[in-house]
């Protein structure tokens, strides 16, 4: 009887170091204090320009000399992060806090929440501007760039909405980007160390950067 008893526990404990990663990790970020999860939230956040600084103010009022811009890569951890906060606002159970993940994470590729603030001229972000990924450094045709598409209805999505309080003074935009380059190589799986964002406003460019994160470069975005 001891001996059966002894190999369940040790069928357990197997089945148990079987488990995705993914799902050690769900009973982490449950365990995240505010403060954590407001640091690693805040830990994907760059802020750049595009334009340059001291560009010639326009004198038609169609567009804007430059821009104020910020981009928070919304990575699994940062997704974890906020649904964890707002776990802690809310009240929320652990399995609401997991859907919230879910419903993030259901849209399969990576997404960047882009905030442009346009300074002096029209004021207004046109329709017409561009959004980049590519490995750190790469020029314009390189083949590991892949061009983000904005989806407005993920601003509906609460874990997609980032860890900081809402500046007005910046437009948001919800852009969604492959992590499969058009020669279908994972973009960020041959060691990158670190990524681009640039966004183009008419003949005026923009760019970020980030270290890539183990979560992106372990395949974990979109996981079930």
């Amino acid at each position: 009887m001891m001996r059966r008893a002894a190999g369940v526990a040790l069928t357990i404990a197997l089945a148990w170091t079987s488990v995705p990663s993914a799902a050690r990790q769900t009973a982490e970020y449950l365990g995240w204090t505010g403060e954590q999860a407001q640091r690693i939230g805040q830990g994907m956040r760059a802020n750049g320009r595009v334009g340059g600084l001291f560009d010639l103010r326009v004198v038609h009022t169609e567009r804007s000399y430059n821009y104020k811009l910020r981009a928070t890569w919304l990575t699994p951890d940062v997704i974890r992060a906020t649904a964890r906060l707002a776990q802690l606002t809310d009240g929320l159970s652990a399995s609401e806090t997991e859907n919230l993940v879910k419903e993030a994470e259901a849209v399969r590729d990576t997404v960047v929440l882009v905030e442009i603030d346009p300074r002096e001229g029209s004021g207004v972000v046109p329709l017409e501007w561009q959004a980049f990924l590519g490995l750190k450094g790469a020029q314009p045709g390189d083949p590991s760039i892949v061009k983000g598409k904005s989806v407005p209805a993920l601003r509906d999505v609460r874990a997609l909405s980032g860890v900081y309080r809402r500046d007005y003074n910046y437009e948001r935009f919800w852009i969604v980007f492959p992590l499969r380059t058009e020669a279908g190589r994972d973009m960020f799986a041959d060691g990158a160390s670190g990524a681009d964002l640039v966004v183009r406003i008419y003949d005026k460019e923009g760019r970020v950067s980030w270290p890539v994160p183990d979560s992106i470069r372990a395949g974990r975005v979109g996981a079930p």
